[in-house]
């Protein structure tokens, strides 16, 4: 039997979230803060995203900066980051009851124990297999994080004529890194009747840049033996039509990257798919937290770094001796919301949280004008707040603020969140 290691924190993932959370932790003082990363370095996606975006506005940032302070910060604060060690399984320590996480990296296999352990292990794209899409089997197929490290961290080509599937903000990213290795985009192709990312974008890839858009159209069968020699495309009114393409790069369609949560039992939510968490980020097993993209596949970095220094002062908290929470109650949505984060609550009006908490984060299924959300119980509407946009898009993130916590019965059943 492997000996186990013992450790006082146990970060799994080390993207935004998992940094933010090591660099928070070790800074506090809260012992040997370990962080775990199956990749080659430390960083996250931002490390094969050379556009800017990152950092704040006042310090704008191109992504392997951004990644390069995140791990310099964690590092300085003394966590220590495990690079090409990959967290398979879980344990629980007879004796102390503590988290035991089965390990494998470059020195072979390690059990690890851990008062606390956070997860943070991202989102992942779905590729041409899990979509479904029928064909051959030829080389030249990507997702959008495949293309962009073969281009940017290998240096690799990757052909000369590209079909990118999906029209978000990550299939015009995944466009421009076509052109960065010297490619031709064919087309951006969606089965949605217009582009999912914001107009200025859509209109400056088709005129200025000259990429068509195929709305209504999706794609039906890959092409080619040895390497792609094309797709075919069915378009709204039954026409099929042959894309002849030596590249295509499925975009978007995140899941959370959920196998470790699954392994370890937590709890699922069934609208983000990732695990169901309170909050201050606590899951449903004693001593393990989840923060970033593991929990809303997909929203930006910044916003997983924040919520892995949250999870970070809950890791404190509990290490402190705080409880833990009761199962909570569930926070649901109906169409066409399609998810809400966080999404279990705990009411307790005699302890008052340590401090207030963010407010949820929603998306859309549909774009919805002039969107009002309600959030009720038990039939008792608690809140009606109306948003501050004209229309709000699937491609963008609403929030729900939090002044409603307190009017939610604690022993009532499951809040509805609903839009109109």
């Amino acid at each position: 039997m492997t000996a186990v290691r013992q450790v006082d924190v146990l970060v799994v993932g080390a993207g935004p979230a998992g940094l933010a959370a090591a660099a928070r932790l070790a800074t506090a003082g809260a012992g040997r803060v370990e962080v775990l990363e199956r990749e080659t370095r430390p960083g996250g996606v931002p490390r094969h995203c050379p556009h800017g975006g990152f950092g704040t506005w006042t310090r704008p940032l191109t992504g392997p900066r951004y990644a390069h302070l995140l791990t310099a910060a964690a590092e300085r604060a003394g966590a220590v980051i495990r690079t090409r060690t990959t967290a398979l399984d879980w344990e629980v320590a007879a004796t102390s009851g503590t988290n035991v996480l089965l390990t494998v990296g470059p020195e072979g296999p390690e059990a690890l124990a851990a008062r606390a352990v956070v997860l943070a292990t991202g989102a992942r794209e779905r590729p041409r297999a899990a979509r479904l899409v029928p064909g051959t089997r030829p080389a030249g197929v990507y997702t959008t994080g495949e293309l962009q490290q073969a281009v940017h961290l290998f240096g690799q080509r990757i052909g000369t004529r590209a079909v990118v599937v999906g029209a978000r903000d990550v299939s015009y990213a995944a466009a421009r890194t076509v052109r960065t290795a010297g490619a031709e985009v064919v087309a951006l192709v969606t089965e949605h009747p217009r582009a999912r990312t914001s107009p200025a974008r859509a209109r400056s890839a088709r005129l200025v840049q000259g990429v068509p858009l195929l709305t209504d159209t999706t794609v039906t069968e890959l092409l080619g033996h040895g390497r792609l020699s094309g797709v075919r495309v069915r378009h709204r009114d039954g026409r099929t039509t042959v894309l002849p393409c030596d590249t295509v790069v499925f975009t978007g369609d995140f899941v959370p990257d959920h196998e470790l949560a699954r392994r370890g039992a937590l709890d699922l939510d069934p609208g983000t798919r990732g695990p169901a968490v309170h909050t201050a980020l606590h899951t449903s097993r004693p001593g393990v937290f989840a923060a970033g993209n593991l929990l809303h596949a997909v929203e930006p970095a910044g916003t997983a770094a924040r919520e892995g220094a949250r999870a970070a002062a809950a890791v404190l908290r509990h290490l402190a001796g705080a409880p833990w929470p009761h199962p909570g109650i569930p926070v649901t949505v109906e169409a066409p919301l399609r998810w809400i984060t966080p999404n279990l609550l705990t009411p307790d009006r005699s302890h008052p949280a340590a401090a207030p908490p963010p407010p949820h984060l929603l998306r859309i299924d549909a774009p919805l004008p002039r969107p009002v959300l309600y959030v009720h119980q038990d039939g008792r509407l608690l809140h009606r707040a109306r948003l501050g946009v004209r229309t709000a898009q699937p491609h963008r993130t609403l929030t729900l603020g939090v002044s409603w916590h307190g009017r939610v019965d604690p022993e009532g059943g499951e809040v509805r969140v609903s839009a109109g």
